[in-house]
């Protein structure tokens, strides 16, 4: 069809087989229903998106719509184009209010409430969710029934006694609980504290100007983390961040427990299957006696690009509408294990009886809504506040984070000192970002980068590996 309008997405490809090809078909549902569009779908390695995206504002050939990983918001909020003005714009302002856009109800106002805020700067939701997850604790049903284990633990020091009850059992693990060693963690630590990594509302109420690694809930959380180590109930794997290897140990039953993303809920239902024992989700823990601060939600969102025409702007603004329709929003969750984004999705898969059928996928949304029973509700606050750090170069001030935390537990470092050597370094690698940001860019290569895996395509192809591995067993 001559004189049909283009919308160019650049997605991230997150590196699950075959992730890109439901977007292909989105992409193509929606150009049938409007045939006077055209949405051309790019998936990126979304270690590398951030650096493209600049590359191409440079050029003065940035997409219509853009995806950025979560802690790379700060880059896609200091982005500019080659005028030097914003590269992106609010999209609840371009919305302006509509409740439909070419035909495609407006489902912005229906995100659920936790996701919406962690996207919302200045009173405005400046981008669109498009993937959503929290960290969840999971557990062996049948390692915690042998222990006498009535249910998962719900803080870190049932936790801590869960671990020596499984591990009492003869033949029982030789730990109980493993996590990756990855900057997640450390945000989620600080989370349910109520606690944040840097100043301005970890950057939600201003750009962040100084990171904290010293804290009193930071040192808390080392300390614990650390004496959970050297009391042998936590296995450190001893690299970063495997998420392999913690995956597997918890499948070879070499551990009861697993903290690790909502997104990892597939893979976990079918490693017990494969095993041949049960899994229980529950929420992640938090300190006992501590009022429940929130959660890390983690993901990615879209971004609109400022000074489109009003044809294009509305294709693009009908396109987002589409992708996160109550039934495609519930599709990406069924499929992916992410949060179903609005209440309408989460209310058609409840109708259909998803979550009846699969009651560990309940959870995620659960944590996000609703407070832990009995726990202590911050003044003023109806649901979990969502935490997560809005932080130029956080992907720097993470490796700087867990390279601390190896030493932590494997030389017996002690957290105050070893972190306040990080501190430093952290805030060195923030300076530099913000000095980046005040010449014009973000545009250095640190600015923009987000490999925090220490070899980004072994890790690829290891994880890829072990989902195949895990789907072949399904199929056998």
């Amino acid at each position: 069809m001559s004189g049909r309008r283009t919308i160019e997405v650049w997605m991230a490809d997150l590196t699950f087989p075959g992730y890109m090809d439901r977007l292909h078909r989105l992409a193509g549902e929606f150009e049938k229903l409007h045939p006077e569009y055209e949405v051309a779908i790019r998936g990126t390695d979304f270690r590398m998106m951030s650096k493209q995206l600049a590359e191409a504002a440079a050029r003065d050939e940035a997409p219509t719509i853009a995806e950025y990983y979560f802690y790379m918001t700060p880059q896609a909020r200091d982005a500019t184009d080659t005028a030097g003005r914003p590269l992106y714009t609010s999209v609840e302002r371009a919305i302006g209010g509509r409740t439909e856009i070419l035909g495609e109800p407006v489902v912005v106002d229906d995100i659920v409430p936790a996701i919406r805020r962690f996207y919302t700067y200045d009173g405005e939701l400046i981008s669109m969710p498009t993937v959503g997850t929290t960290m969840l604790l999971f557990g062996n049903r049948s390692l915690m029934s042998a222990a006498g284990l009535p249910g998962l633990p719900e803080t870190w020091q049932d936790l801590a006694l869960a671990c020596a009850r499984v591990r009492a059992l003869p033949d029982g693990p030789a730990h109980g609980v493993t996590w990756a060693n990855h900057g997640f963690f450390v945000q989620d630590g600080l989370a349910v504290q109520g606690a944040t990594l840097g100043d301005h509302n970890d950057g939600r109420d201003g750009r962040t100007q100084t990171v904290d690694l010293l804290s009193p809930q930071m040192l808390t959380y080392l300390r614990w983390w650390q004496r959970m180590h050297q009391d042998g109930h936590y296995l450190y794997t001893g690299k970063i961040p495997d998420w392999v290897n913690n995956l597997r140990a918890f499948a070879e039953q070499d551990v009861a427990f697993r903290i690790t993303s909502s997104a990892d809920i597939n893979y976990m239902v079918q490693s017990g299957r494969q095993g041949g024992f049960e899994i229980e989700v529950g929420r992640h823990p938090y300190p006992e006696g501590t009022p429940y601060g929130g959660h890390l939600i983690a993901g990615t969102s879209l971004w609109l690009r400022a000074g489109l025409d009003e044809v294009t702007r509305d294709g693009a603004l009908a396109f987002l509408q589409f992708l996160h329709n109550p039934e495609n929003a519930a599709d990406q969750h069924r499929v992916n294990s992410f949060l179903p984004l609005t209440g309408a999705s989460f209310a058609l898969l409840e109708e259909e009886g998803w979550f009846e059928a699969n009651p560990q996928h309940r959870v995620a949304s659960e944590q996000i809504r609703d407070f832990p029973a009995g726990a202590d509700r911050p003044a003023g606050e109806d649901v979990p506040v969502p935490r997560g750090a809005m932080i130029g170069d956080y992907a720097g001030i993470q490796d700087v984070m867990t390279l601390a935390i190896a030493d932590v537990l494997l030389d017996g470092a002690d957290p105050e000192t070893r972190f306040g050597q990080a501190q430093a370094d952290a805030q060195r690698l923030l300076d530099a970002y913000l000095a980046d940001c005040a010449e014009g860019g973000p545009s250095r290569p640190e600015s923009l980068r987000m490999e925090y895996f220490r070899d980004a395509e072994a890790y690829t192809a290891a994880s890829q590996e072990a989902v195949v591995q895990l789907k072949e067993g399904s199929s056998s």
